[in-house]
């Protein structure tokens, strides 16, 4: 199998490539969103992709939005992909591509941490807090927070780095009113996957979600939701707080370039097949448990 790294589709104007995703008009009220094979890292895109993984990104994705309907609203139309693009573009968006409402993106990454890791681990050591939040003393890595902390980012251009804010200032980006309703349906959303997700077996440490709001200025749910690229999955047969968990998400290819020393900035080095072949690996995993086929 090739990973697609970049899609060439000339029936419909290109409207934004992004770090994985490649979007394009379809008339004036709706996108097709392709997800490619292509992998990021440290915020920035690498020269070779996972064969497949966007085709497992798009299934969970799909699972998710479905099981949030009774919670929030989402961005897909029913449109099949397969119906907006010529005959000969077809195999570019089976079982990897969306047909969404076009919607007004609210520039705010919604994270939500319900565990102790990343970054997040780093800023404790320092000052026992979390973007800003103090957390109590002795605290180990990978802990479990005493609850989960919606920690809000700034959304970057390609090639940048997503800031940390507060939610403060998350209010003043977008408003108290939106704010406040993207902060508890984020932790609403992480708590019942959260909860889902331990009964297979699988812990998910933090998350993003990102929002839109409709032509009526309702919130909508939209992008990617609870993929092993935008999330940390730990399983939770081996968890160990006080150490890095092993992961089925992309903390793989992390740990691998910490250990080369790569400067994290652009040109990302080239992915090793030992490499693409162990987080296809973990990713096909996260996807079987998810969906109880394993």
């Amino acid at each position: 199998m090739n990973a697609l790294i970049e899609t060439t589709i000339t029936s419909l104007p290109l409207v934004a490539k992004g770090k994985v995703r490649d979007i394009y008009a379809v008339g004036e009220d709706h996108l097709l969103m392709i997800t490619t094979d292509r992998l990021s890292a440290f915020d920035v895109v690498f020269p070779n992709g996972i064969p497949g993984k966007g085709k497992i990104l798009n299934q969970f994705s799909l699972f998710w939005f479905k099981m949030f309907e009774p919670i929030i609203s989402n961005h897909l139309s029913g449109i099949q992909p397969e119906s907006v693009v010529a005959a000969n573009e077809v195999d570019q968006v089976t079982d990897r591509a969306v047909v969404v409402k076009r919607l007004k993106g609210i520039p705010l990454e919604a994270v939500v941490r319900g565990y102790l890791e990343g970054s997040g681990w780093k800023e404790y050591q320092e000052s026992q807090t979390v973007c800003g939040i103090t957390l109590p003393a002795g605290l180990r890595r990978a802990d479990r927070l005493p609850h989960p902390l919606f920690t809000p980012a700034t959304k970057a251009e390609v090639g940048e780095h997503d800031e940390n804010i507060s939610f403060e200032k998350a209010c003043d980006n977008v408003g108290e009113k939106i704010a406040t309703q993207v902060k508890e349906v984020s932790l609403k959303l992480y708590q019942t996957a959260a909860e889902f997700a331990l009964q297979r077996g699988i812990i998910i440490a933090d998350t993003k979600f990102e929002f839109g709001l409709d032509q009526a200025g309702q919130l909508v749910l939209m992008d990617e939701v609870l993929t092993p690229d935008s999330s940390r999955f730990w399983p939770q047969a081996s968890y160990q707080p006080g150490t890095s968990p092993e992961s089925f998400d992309k903390q793989y290819v992390r740990n691998w370039l910490e250990a080369i020393q790569w400067n994290k900035t652009p040109p990302a080095p080239q992915l090793p097949d030992q490499v693409i072949e162990i987080t296809y690996s973990k990713y096909e995993e996260a996807w079987k448990r998810i969906s109880g086929t394993l």
